[in-house]
């Protein structure tokens, strides 16, 4: 299996709102692929697209119903700390409920977190040890793989 993560898809409870928060809130355009059932965002190089829960639930045969933490996070790398506050300040205005304002953090960087409208986290975070290339991709520092 090759070594890519292509598309994220978020269950969620209503599409619409969901749809008013990304594309409203955070200013993401959606991409013509998108039908009245999914919406697609193309997030340079890798997608997100947003789908009924109850319908991702059923083509994965698998139960909707679920609480608590799922796991996982999702992340935006900022290229700076006053990009991080940016972003939380943008997301909170959208509808978004911060859950960890934005600090200096134990492994060197600042990051915050907010929960979109159906709860997925989103971690907002400069790292002084990532950069990015000429396409805005993130790029790992050089190491020695044992």
């Amino acid at each position: 299996m090759r070594q890519k993560l292509t598309l994220i898809t978020l269950g969620v409870k209503d599409l619409a709102i969901s749809i008013k928060f990304y594309r409203d809130g955070l200013g993401w355009k959606p991409s013509s692929a998108s039908q009245d059932s999914i919406v697609f965002f193309d997030l340079g190089g890798i997608g997100l697209s947003l789908y009924p829960k109850k319908l991702l639930a059923e083509d994965a045969t698998v139960s909707p119903e679920g609480t608590g933490f799922s796991g996982i996070t999702l992340a935006h790398n900022a290229k700076s700390i006053e990009e991080v506050n940016e972003v939380l300040y943008k997301a909170e205005q959208a509808g978004a409920k911060i859950i960890k304002k934005a600090q200096k953090v134990f492994w060197g960087g600042y990051s915050g977190y907010f929960a979109d409208p159906d709860g997925y986290l989103w971690e907002v975070a400069w790292n002084p040890f990532l950069g990015f290339d000429e396409n805005d991709a993130l790029v790992f520092p050089k190491t020695i793989v044992r």
